[in-house]
């Protein structure tokens, strides 16, 4: 599963792609949060522009960049969901993240 990162003054920028399952989810976290870590943003974009797949894992792969976000008083904000995944997000209730739909 690869994840391209930017880091920017103000945000770190996730580009996933590939399938999220939870084969691979545990080095998405890892690669995210240490990015994060290192730069403490205001704001987290994860763009799913490339993701083919994701299963429950994608949503706790969100929650919890959530969480480190909310210690750090910085935003999630998910980019480019494809149709399918934005429905997931929908089903699971943290629709409110894409597009910054939050940050109104």
């Amino acid at each position: 599963m690869p994840v391209e990162i930017d880091i920017d003054e103000k945000s770190v920028t996730a580009y996933i792609s590939g399938e999220i399952d939870h084969h691979n989810a545990a080095k998405l976290r890892n690669d995210i949060d240490s990015a994060v870590e290192n730069a403490y943003p205001e704001a987290l974009i994860l763009d799913f522009g490339g993701v083919t797949f994701m299963d429950s894992s994608g949503i706790g792969l969100v929650l919890g960049r959530y969480r480190l976000m909310q210690d750090l008083s910085g935003k999630v904000i998910i980019e480019n969901a494809p149709k399918n995944i934005a429905k997931v997000f929908k089903m699971a209730g943290i629709e409110k993240l894409i597009n910054g739909e939050e940050r109104k």
